[in-house]
């Protein structure tokens, strides 16, 4: 299995947030976590389209544009036009979640549906072999420095065997509190992309993803 670090924006010196972000792209990661957030949704209230846009141009890393939005299907467009490359989607926030998700897919991007953390994988049952990815949060989303909740080890693992069992390729993405300590038994669990914020920006950047890296070539 393939393993990838996403390192999260929201954690990033928006000071410098260019410089960082190329920092991120040279130590070799593939993606940049995205946290859009409306204030409704979740309490807080993030970066939208202009800021995703302006990065857009400076940076080949794959957009993991992750909506903390009230039906978000309003937004679909507008994130693809600004670069987004793939877009998951709350199953909480969506009236109707199978058209989101087929939306999403229509305007040539990569499908995820995100779960909270007591949100049961029940609400994937009609969607999982239409989606790309599934992220699942470890920690309650809308604030950044929280710590994982270790029952999503066991959440993890039901679903991986869920996947495989119906013979897919899907991801799972794991976001909330993520370090070096704990990646390695989120690996064991069955995810294989990961979210990691301040674990990444905080202190040198490059090192940590190498770092990051070494516990993923550990477990090939």
């Amino acid at each position: 299995m393939t393993y990838k670090l996403a390192p999260s924006m929201l954690a990033a010196d928006f000071n410098h947030l260019g410089d960082q972000i190329s920092i991120v792209e040279g130590a070799g990661a593939e993606y940049l976590h995205i946290d859009v957030m409306d204030g409704k949704f979740v309490p807080s209230i993030s970066y939208g389209m202009p800021v995703i846009a302006s990065i857009r141009k400076n940076t080949k890393l794959v957009f993991d544009v992750h909506l903390m939005v009230e039906e978000p299907i309003r937004y679909l467009a507008d994130f693809k036009n600004a670069g987004a490359d793939i877009i998951t989607v709350h199953a909480e926030a969506c009236t109707h979640l199978n058209r989101t998700v087929m939306q999403i897919k229509e305007l040539g991007m990569k499908a995820g549906v995100t779960l909270n953390p007591s949100t049961g994988l029940q609400e994937l049952e009609y969607i999982l072999e239409e989606l790309d990815m599934v992220l699942l949060m470890s920690v309650n989303p809308g604030f950044g420095g929280q710590k994982f909740i270790p029952n999503t080890l066991t959440k993890i693992s039901h679903l991986r065997k869920q996947i495989n069992d119906l013979g897919l390729s899907t991801d799972i993405e794991v976001d909330g509190g993520i370090t070096l300590s704990n990646v390695g038994d989120i690996i064991t669990a069955g995810a294989n992309v990961f979210v990691a914020g301040t674990s990444v920006f905080q202190g040198d950047i490059k090192k940590n993803i190498q770092d990051f890296q070494q516990v993923f070539a550990s477990y090939r």
